[in-house]
């Protein structure tokens, strides 16, 4: 048995993630402030601490043991919602990884695992984005992540083995449905399901790369396994690039649904298109074998149809 601190485990992957490590008998704490997330969501079992992570105080609160490692899952994620409050988007996806990473290393902590996102890349050619590309953020949203990354970076030289997980648009059973700004995927099934059309900001020909939340949470307890993983930068996607029309167009059509298609303005940083080079996440991850997209739609509206 090993002891965890999995933060953000009210939420869509905090919840997955420590849902696992609960079933394979290890012991998880969990800092969220519920802010996205819903304290239903926390699995049974995990220890849980309602506050900020960027709060020096609810730090504190973390219970006294040795830790195995801290995945640290919590954060705004939005880059749309990171425009209203840019303060609050730094504190939360920012000053906390420094707040956990400095805990970290005053208790002895040696592996620091990070829910990362392409939205440090921003705007690139339409090739397959990788890792060492120079990255140039479009939101304060990605800035913020990016920051952290180049924090993490200097606690590698106080001992601490740090892994960023750059997650493309993740989707799956468990996504907030209410949330209508986070989520593309989630967003648009959760239109077709309450009001039976879809209102698209932005073009249908932008494109993006869909990862599954089974092989999301799979990248990350393979982050414990493989030795390689530490100290590295990995993009987590299909390396699939599909395009945002399609996408709707086959939401309809596992819906049942007749096409309605509404098209209106535009989000504030959003990029027109990425998807990924996963060479690193074959090679240290060992994962290849990615959940299709229409596999995973149908088991999310599945979920849909028993939640809603």
């Amino acid at each position: 048995m090993s002891n965890f601190i999995v933060t953000g485990a009210a939420g869509f992957i905090g919840s997955a993630l420590a849902s696992e490590l609960v079933q394979n008998g290890n012991t998880v704490v969990t800092i969220d402030n519920l802010s996205t997330g819903y304290e239903t969501n926390i699995p049974n079992g995990v220890e849980f601490i309602l506050g900020d992570c960027g709060d020096p105080e609810t730090i504190k609160k973390i219970p006294k043991r040795n830790y195995d490692a801290i995945f640290h899952i919590a954060g705004q994620s939005s880059g749309e919602i990171s425009f209203d409050n840019p303060v609050y988007d730094i504190t939360t996806n920012t000053v906390s990884t420094l707040l956990l990473l400095d805990y970290a290393r005053q208790h002895d902590c040696d592996r620091f695992i990070y829910a990362g996102t392409m939205s440090v890349y921003g705007v690139q050619p339409e090739i397959p984005v990788n890792e060492d590309i120079h990255c140039s953020p479009s939101s304060f949203y990605g800035v913020g992540k990016l920051a952290s990354e180049h924090y993490m970076s200097i606690y590698q030289s106080f001992g601490i083995d740090t892994t960023s997980l750059r997650l493309f648009n993740v989707y799956g059973p468990g996504q907030n449905l209410n949330n209508l700004r986070q989520g593309m995927v989630s967003i648009y099934l959760a239109q077709i399901f309450k009001s039976g059309f879809v209102e698209m900001k932005g073009s249908t020909d932008r494109y993006r790369d869909f990862i599954y939340i089974e092989d999301v949470v799979r990248s990350f307890l393979n982050c414990l396994v493989y030795e390689d993983s530490k100290n590295e930068i990995i993009n987590i996607a299909t390396g699939i690039k599909t395009n945002v029309g399609e996408l709707v167009d086959l939401c309809f059509q596992l819906c049942e649904k007749e096409p309605d298609l509404r098209i209106s303005g535009s989000t504030s940083g959003d990029l027109h298109g990425i998807f990924a080079d996963t060479d690193k996440m074959k090679e240290i991850l060992k994962i290849s074998d990615t959940i299709p997209l229409e596999t995973g739609l149908k088991s999310m509206i599945k979920w849909m149809k028993d939640v809603l």
